[in-house]
């Protein structure tokens, strides 16, 4: 009999504990990440109740968000960073769970270090207290972001109690053109759909633009599933995650691997999967994406003028002015050519070696603009090291950028990377919510990070298609 369930709801059923009289799954999670921002309270929860976490080896740590990128020694300058970080350290000691910290190697963004290490799977579950956890769907598992009091749960019973959400398919056709960019797709998918276009669904990403692209690109898209309102989203495994996976440290290896890899491939949807839903866009649509407003969704294409608020559905008009009034922008105002004060190029949506070496081709051989702050932020100490091998750091120096350490920086502002009074910057990150990069009145443009570097040396929003070959 063919089995017409989804990659979703065959993960989903595998990982069924029990089904709660709330109606809810308690499913079981197969990696848990966590991270210093997200654990303290969890693990206090833990000694109240004088427990202990029973799959110390499911459970990965590493130092992401409040960590300085410059001057990284110790105590931290910042007292609540220090004492996060000391937290940690006794927690995983005291627990028995690995950490990666400032001073092995592996540390990072908990979304670029996860898939680094092969912790992060295809046919898992896995959970971390941080919301962009969807990143992980991209090996084909269904990864969840979690609140505080879940992530104790998680490290007390391995399990979380949770109500399945419908699966919508998401079909991308067609050839991507000249300087678009996984950023410019997911940013595009987000604005068709909505901030809220996916609650209460998960999205399974198909189709020829999703199957050719890397892995590091497939993370891009899934890390901002969450942004469009959708519990996760990931791309069912095929070769190219294959691999990916092989020889990753904490990937299965040899004879066991290929064993896995069969079972890894065996799981994706098959021709007669059954969806709730199924979208379809058109690649030949899609131009260099930038965000306008408040939310992901207020994007446009780089050739494109501000909106109107007559343009939008009556019930948005209220948001879209209060956009317009915050971003100090007008109406069919073109997005290109608006000046920025900071750009930069980091996160866990885009600071992975493909991402550095896109921003790079457009940095060579320029230079950043007077007066805008440029900085280079890699997502984990490996990336860092291999973009040096490759001469990537020297590219962005001599053009005027800021190389930094490893960690998530001005993506959320929880560190010293902060943007200053009304900036504008042109970032690489996944939001541009009032306050998200440190100033309350700080404004935020995403965009891809090759876009970024185009903005850093012309001083303002460029088609990164005209300066440079990409």
């Amino acid at each position: 009999m063919t089995d017409r369930r989804n990659l979703f709801n065959k993960i989903w059923d595998l990982h069924t504990v029990g089904t709660l009289p709330s109606g809810q799954t308690q499913l079981f999670i197969g990696r848990h990440l966590i991270h210093e921002v997200t654990s303290p309270q969890a693990f206090e929860m833990l000694r109240d109740r004088n427990l202990t976490v029973l799959h110390p080896e499911l459970t990965l740590a590493t130092v992401d968000h409040i960590i300085p990128t410059d001057n990284q020694a110790r105590p931290f300058l910042d007292v609540l960073a220090e004492e996060m970080m000391s937290a940690i350290e006794k927690n995983c000691r005291e627990f028995g769970v690995t950490l990666l910290n400032l001073n092995d190697k592996r540390q990072g963004i908990v979304h670029v270090v996860g898939p680094e290490q092969g912790l992060t799977l295809p046919g898992l579950t896995l959970a971390c207290g941080d919301s962009h956890t969807s990143t992980h769907g991209a090996f084909g598992c269904i990864a969840f972001g979690i609140g505080t009091s879940q992530v104790a749960n998680v490290l007390a019973t391995q399990t979380l109690a949770m109500g399945r959400p419908k699966v919508r398919r998401i079909k991308v056709n067609g050839k991507l053109g000249k300087g678009v960019f996984a950023k410019d797709v997911t940013l595009h998918v987000i604005r068709k759909l909505g901030v809220q276009g996916g609650v209460g669904f998960a999205y399974e990403y198909a189709g020829e633009v999703f199957d050719r692209m890397s892995m590091e690109e497939r993370m891009t898209v899934c890390n901002m599933s969450i942004e469009g309102g959708a519990r996760c989203g990931y791309v069912n495994p095929d070769q190219t995650t294959v691999d990916y996976l092989r020889g990753r440290p904490l990937a299965p290896q040899g004879a066991e691997f290929d064993k896995a890899a069969a079972w890894w491939l065996s799981l994706a949807s098959g021709p007669d999967a059954e969806f709730d839903d199924v979208v379809k866009f058109n690649a030949a649509d899609i131009e260099p994406t930038v965000t306008w407003g408040i939310t992901p969704a207020q994007s446009l294409g780089v050739s494109e003028e501000i909106p109107t608020v007559a343009s939008y559905p009556a019930t948005e008009h209220t948001l879209i002015r209060e956009a317009l009034q915050f971003m100090d922008l007008k109406e069919g105002q073109p997005i290109k050519g608006l000046k920025i004060d900071v750009a930069f190029i980091g996160s866990c949506t885009n600071s992975r070696i493909s991402d550095l070496r896109e921003a790079a081709a457009v940095a060579k051989g320029r230079h950043v603009a007077p007066n805008v702050r440029a900085l280079v932020v890699p997502g984990s100490q490996l990336v860092r090291e291999q973009a040096q091998r490759e001469g990537l750091d020297r590219i962005f120096t001599e053009a005027g950028f800021d190389w930094r350490e490893a960690g998530c920086s001005m993506c959320l502002a929880m560190n010293p990377d902060k943007l200053q009074g009304r900036e504008i910057c042109a970032s690489s990150s996944n939001r541009n919510f009032k306050g998200r990069q440190g100033s309350p009145t700080g404004r935020t443009l995403l965009m891809s990070p090759a876009m970024v570097a185009a903005a850093a040396v012309n001083g303002c929003v460029s088609d990164v298609r005209e300066i440079a070959s990409v």
